[in-house]
C-alpha cells in the first residue's frame, strides 16, 4: 500500500538512513563526500539540518551508489536497503539438485523452516515415505556401494524432519500412485512383493501421522504441477531436474503456496478416504 509521507518526516528518515548507511559501510562523512564527489560542507549541513530539506536526485543517487544501498531506501520508499540487482539475486537463485538420498541443501531448508508447514509436490513418489526396498531399487544405480550408507543417513534425516514440529502436506498425481500400484512405466521392473509393502506404508503412515501428515491425490488431467516444495512463508523451491529454482520474495512464495492450495482443493480423494483408496489398490494386486 502506498503511504504518502510528510516532507519533514521523509527528510528526517533520509538523514537517519544516510547515517545508518555510513555506519554499516564504516565510512565517515568526509569519505562519503569525497567518493560521491559532493562538497563536504553540503553533506554536513544536510545531515545536521533538522528541517524539511531534502537533497536533489543527483546527490541521493551518488550517496546510494557509494554506500551500496538503494536510493529508494534512503528516501523511505522501500524497507529493503539492497540495490535492485541485489534484491533480485537474493529473491531468486539456483542451486544444484544431486540425484541422491542425502541432499544437504534440501535438509538445510527443512531445518530453516522447522515449525512451519511444508507443502510438497514430489517429482515421483515422496522419498521420505518410501520403504527401504524402494529406495534401494531407485538409487542403487546412481549410488552403487554407498546406497546402504546413504539410506541410513537419509532415514536419520527423515526422522528429524518428522519430529521437527512441521506439518507436511504432500500432493501426488493419481496416475503416479496408480502406475506404481500396477507396475507400469517407470515402475515396470518392480515386483508386486516390493510394491505392496510400499502402498501399505503410505496407508499406515497417513493413518498414524494425520493430521501432521496429509496426502492429497489429485487428477493431473485437471490441474498440472511441476515438482515444488514450499517451506512455510520463507521460500519456495521448484525442481527443474539438475537444479532447484529458489524463490525467497514474499510475492512469489505466496503465489506458489496458492498454487499448492489449488491442488488441495482439486484432490480427488478426501482425507477420510485415503485408507480405503490404498486398500483398494492393494486388493487389486491380488
Amino acid at each position: 500500500m502506498l503511504i504518502i509521507m510528510d516532507k519533514r518526516d521523509r527528510a528526517e528518515q533520509f538523514r537517519a538512513r544516510l547515517q545508518a548507511g555510513m555506519t554499516q559501510a564504516g565510512m565517515t562523512q568526509s569519505e562519503l563526500a569525497r567518493q560521491a564527489r559532493v562538497d563536504r560542507s553540503t553533506l554536513s549541513q544536510l545531515i545536521k539540518d533538522d528541517g524539511a530539506r531534502l537533497p536533489n536526485g543527483q546527490l541521493v543517487a551518488a550517496c546510494a551508489a557509494v554506500l551500496g544501498v538503494s536510493a529508494d531506501w534512503l528516501l523511505g520508499l522501500s524497507d529493503r536497503p539492497e540495490q535492485a540487482e541485489d534484491l533480485v539475486a537474493s529473491a531468486i537463485s539456483m542451486t544444484q539438485a544431486p540425484h541422491a538420498l542425502i541432499d544437504e541443501k534440501i535438509f538445510s531448508w527443512h531445518q530453516e523452516a522447522a515449525g512451519y508447514k511444508i507443502r510438497h509436490v514430489p517429482a515421483g513418489l515422496p522419498d521420505m515415505l518410501k520403504t527401504d526396498d524402494i529406495l534401494r531399487w531407485e538409487y542403487a544405480p546412481s549410488l552403487g556401494k554407498t546406497t546402504e550408507q546413504a539410506m541410513g543417513a537419509s532415514n536419520d534425516r527423515l526422522e528429524w524432519m518428522r519430529s521437527a514440529r512441521s506439518d507436511y502436506e504432500i500432493a501426488i498425481p493419481l496416475y503416479e500412485v496408480e502406475s506404481f500400484a500396477r507396475g507400469e512405466g517407470y515402475y515396470r521392473d518392480l515386483s508386486p512383493a516390493l510394491r505392496k509393502p510400499q502402498l501399505e506404508k503410505f496407508r499406515d503412515l497417513h493413518a498414524q501421522l494425520y493430521p501432521a501428515l496429509r496426502l492429497h491425490l489429485y487428477d493431473q488431467r485437471e490441474l498440472y504441477s511441476a515438482p515444488v516444495t514450499v517451506f512455510g512463508p520463507l521460500l519456495a523451491v521448484i525442481y527443474i531436474g539438475q537444479d532447484y529454482l529458489v524463490f525467497r520474495d514474499t510475492e512469489r512464495v505466496a503465489a506458489i503456496t496458492s498454487h499448492f492450495d489449488e491442488l488441495v482443493r482439486a484432490a480427488s480423494v478426501g482425507q477420510r478416504e485415503i485408507g480405503a483408496y490404498f486398500d483398494g489398490l492393494i486388493a487389486a494386486m491380488g
